[in-house]
């Protein structure tokens, strides 16, 4: 019997946005514990364009040496149960879904499975398929390194590089829902943004380096990996943590360092790593948050799912405010 097809993205090797092809491929086919999900929105992400072009080069040893090991890129998604496998109970066709495929990749497309017990959850019915399909790239992120790295306590100072970003406007949310005093670093033009996201301070980096600032803070939160720990030492507390998803070599030898030399801490670590269960206990945080009304997710551009090429040359622009969605 010939397999039923779907439209989906195909990473063709690594590269320019160019190498992203849509493409007919086979429907995938739900296992008993896997669900068959329609894919409404998928998120495209400044980590989708590092995998694009396989860079840092250490991270092709689990993604693949010459090209991708999983062709079809993104792990965002929000849509619609379609079927279930035989031993899956607590999903069922018609039931709205959200979460993220982690190293499976393959949100964007018309159609992917994700495991019942994977990052995956019910969305709320006030939730629209395009903000929940990103929650596990900003929101998910910051909370797992405001909340569990970090530690934030109420009260706390915290400086947020980058905070008109995906991971810096959910950044600015939390950090204020957790009580901490928050300053927010953008360019002009997201001033407002940033402001209206609740935080205390915000400063223009075109015209104020916030490492030459007195002001002294106890969490760096560098969401976009543009300063450096060296850079923010003289700037964080005495205790002070400098906290960054961005992987680099500098990074992870810094760390190694601050962990045996004085009291201020290099953290990082790739959220996407941790087990299915921890990462959907902080989805289901994020939900109550989002159900008290102290969350909310900005969508920057939306993008058919032909066109998920051009939503990578535009978030390597480097002019992204909030999210940027594909939807089919």
């Amino acid at each position: 019997m010939n397999a039923q097809k779907m439209k989906a993205i195909v990473a063709t090797g690594y590269g320019s946005p160019e190498v992203l092809q849509l493409q007919e491929v086979d429907k995938p086919t739900p296992s008993p514990t896997q669900v068959l999900v329609k894919v409404e929105a998928t998120s495209v992400t400044t980590a989708d364009g590092m995998m694009r072009t396989g860079t840092p080069y250490i991270g092709r040893l689990f993604i693949g040496l010459t090209k991708p090991k999983k062709p079809i890129p993104g792990t965002g998604f929000a849509g619609v149960v379609e079927s279930v496998g035989n031993e899956v109970t607590q999903y069922k066709a018609g039931d709205r879904v959200f979460g993220e495929t982690k190293m499976n990749f393959c949100a964007n497309a018309e159609y992917l499975v994700a495991e019942e017990a994977g990052v995956m959850l019910h969305m709320p019915e006030s939730m629209k398929y395009q903000e929940a399909a990103v929650y596990c790239d900003g929101h998910l992120t910051s909370i797992n390194f405001l909340k569990e790295l970090a530690q934030v306590k109420p009260g706390q100072k915290v400086l947020i590089n980058g905070a008109s970003g995906s991971l810096g406007t959910s950044a600015v949310q939390l950090a204020k829902y957790f009580g901490a005093h928050v300053t927010g670093v953008c360019s002009t033009t997201n001033v407002g943004l940033v402001k209206s996201l609740g935080a205390d301070a915000v400063i223009d980096y075109k015209t104020t380096d916030f490492t030459k600032s007195e002001n002294k803070y106890d969490i760096i939160y560098d969401t976009i990996g543009k300063s450096s720990f060296g850079a923010c030492k003289e700037t964080l507390a005495e205790e002070g943590q400098y906290i960054t998803p961005v992987l680099k070599l500098s990074v992870l030898g810094e760390m190694i360092l601050s962990s045996i030399k004085g009291k201020k801490r290099v953290k990082f670590e790739a959220t996407g790593s941790r087990k299915a269960d921890y990462l959907r206990n902080l989805l289901q945080e994020l939900v109550e948050i989002f159900k008290s009304g102290q969350l909310q997710t900005i969508i920057d551009r939306q993008y058919p799912l032909s066109k998920v090429a051009e939503a990578h040359q535009y978030i390597g622009e480097g002019h992204k405010k909030g999210n940027v969605i594909a939807f089919n």
